[in-house]
């Protein structure tokens, strides 16, 4: 019969190995509204900027949620409205998957990443369904987001570079005016695999 000591130290060889990949399969949290500055690292962006009046606005509720919501207005050439995390470096690499859990209202929303740019009106999309009044996990790997400006397809852009995304954020443009609402309980990215 082998030595208590010995016995643990073939378990933990045989366990270690084991346990550093599931590691690495675990999402990181990007955003946890929970914490107590959460609202202080996002902002609204709508469409205000270029003469619209539709009235996009978050809030942090007291559950931990963020709740991103108003009325999206067609009027005086507008017609999105978008909430944002505030520029900071996310640390995103190639192969990563965004993943976020959401509750929305039916619509269609898009993803939006931001990286540092002098192009006007420029980020990476990438749309969503949602379910009313349904919890879902939504996933994009990195790849699927496509360069936009004003909404168009920028093609000569290419590819995010995943280094440089310093904000993460939801838009709502699907030209429908009306009240809308999407909560989101986190954002989490899975990386992807050390051989990718």
């Amino acid at each position: 019969m082998l030595e208590p000591k010995r016995l643990y130290l073939i378990v933990a060889l045989i366990l270690f190995p084991t346990a550093t990949v599931l590691a690495d399969d675990d999402p990181a949290t990007l955003f946890d509204f929970r914490k107590p500055d959460a609202a202080n690292q996002w902002q609204s962006v709508n469409d205000g900027v270029m003469g619209g009046v539709s009235d996009g606005r978050f809030r942090i509720t007291d559950q931990g949620i963020m709740e991103f919501f108003g009325t999206l207005s067609l009027e005086n050439n507008g017609g999105f409205a978008s909430v944002r995390s505030k520029a900071k470096a996310l640390e995103l690499k190639d192969g990563d998957v965004i993943v976020a859990r959401i509750r929305g209202d039916g619509r269609d929303y898009y993803f939006n990443l931001q990286v540092p740019t002098r192009r006007i009106a420029f980020s990476y999309r990438a749309s969503f369904k949602t379910k009313a009044d349904e919890w879902q996990e939504i996933k994009v790997p990195l790849k699927e987001f496509q360069a936009t400006s004003f909404g168009r397809p920028v093609r000569v852009a290419g590819p995010v570079e995943a280094d440089k995304v310093n904000s993460i954020g939801f838009l709502l443009a699907d030209k429908k005016a009306g009240p809308f609402k999407l909560e989101v309980e986190w954002i989490k990215v899975v990386r992807a695999a050390a051989d990718e």
